[in-house]
């Protein structure tokens, strides 16, 4: 990306109140058939326009015709029975009732790839697109066939190759892959799930990023949190592999977190995603909150490899909160972006 300080979401941002009930989660479509097909097209307009309004630089779908940022992609994938549900704790956090694997995955056809032509057909900005990364889709499922989270992870992991491609040749501009469980399962992060990860992208030539978060502000994640002590310092365990891996970008929380600033020292050399917006609560930060974020990660990181993002998605909140969040990341990364360019 030639723009110093490039924005963008880390993820979802929330739905219009016709398409989906607002400011909850998962929320079921109110609409069906042709109808849910054309309001999740003029969703993913209105959700490209207040990015572009709110200066983001690189722009993303908002995760507007996705019910939900791992199982969307599964429910259009042979092997999954989605009657056949289980209970299963999710990152070792909460119980979810999930669907079963029940054979042999692969896809069938692309999922996301007409979505991604279509935005791509309405913007000349760079495009941002997310995936389900291989480890946390496992830990979305209750295995039934492979008894194994390991060979799933790698089925996962060449769909997803499969798909990533297309969406690179409908024009994406950078790949996501979304892996929320990597602060959770360190042993398997080490021993497969950064291979994984890289079978994923294996091939692509655009680039290419990781998205590691503490979750959406939901009572199990913000209760979670509450045991993480004085610093959370998961990352510590998967930055040095990533740091060797050929993963583009890595992202962290960094925005009203206890995550320490100096972990960014992990990756150096690699391109950073900052998460400068916190997702978890309805106050809007000020572009000075924001520009002191990106001063503090700037003395880890090289300008040109800082990339000023959200935390985590913000499909619960508000679109008049997320508005005004998108509006302060952009104005607080034009704040240091200038102070930048000053300084040369």
């Amino acid at each position: 990306m030639k723009t110093l300080l490039p924005t963008s979401t880390a993820g979802s941002l929330p739905k219009p109140s016709w398409i989906a009930e607002p400011e909850k989660l998962w929320s079921e479509w109110k609409l069906t058939g042709d109808d849910l097909l054309q309001a999740k097209r003029d969703a993913l307009l209105v959700s490209l326009q207040e990015q572009i309004q709110a200066s983001i630089d690189i722009v993303s779908d908002g995760e507007q015709t996705r019910q939900h940022f791992v199982t969307t992609f599964i429910e259009h994938l042979e092997g999954v029975d989605f009657t056949k549900r289980e209970i299963v704790r999710i990152r070792n956090r909460y119980d979810a009732s999930v669907p079963s694997v029940v054979g042999a995955v692969h896809r069938r056809k692309p999922v996301f790839v007409e979505d991604a032509k279509f935005l791509r057909a309405h913007t000349d900005r760079p495009i941002k697109w997310a995936l389900p990364g291989p480890m946390t889709m496992i830990d979305t499922l209750y295995d039934g066939h492979y008894k194994s989270r390991e060979k799933l992870a790698w089925e996962f992991a060449t769909i997803l190759n499969q798909e990533a491609k297309e969406l690179e040749a409908a024009g994406v501009d950078i790949i996501q892959l979304d892996e929320p469980a990597f602060n959770v399962f360190f042993n398997e992060v080490n021993d497969w799930g950064v291979a994984a990860l890289e079978r994923a992208i294996e091939g692509l030539k655009c680039e290419t990023a990781i998205h590691i978060c503490y979750g959406y502000g939901i009572k199990a994640n913000t209760d979670w949190k509450k045991t993480l002590g004085s610093e959370w310092r998961q990352y510590e365990e998967s930055f040095p592999k990533l740091q060797k891996s050929n993963i583009d970008i890595i992202s962290l929380e960094c925005q009203n977190s206890r995550v320490p600033m100096d972990l960014i020292e992990l990756v150096r050399g690699k391109k950073v995603m900052v998460g400068a917006i916190d997702v978890a609560t309805n106050e809007i930060e000020t572009p000075e909150q924001v520009a002191d974020t990106l001063r503090r990660a700037l003395q880890f990181a090289d300008a040109d490899k800082l990339y000023p993002s959200t935390n985590c998605g913000m499909t619960p909140l508000s679109r008049q909160v997320a508005r005004g969040k998108l509006q302060a990341l952009s104005s607080g990364a034009e704040i240091v972006r200038q102070e930048i360019l000053a300084t040369k």
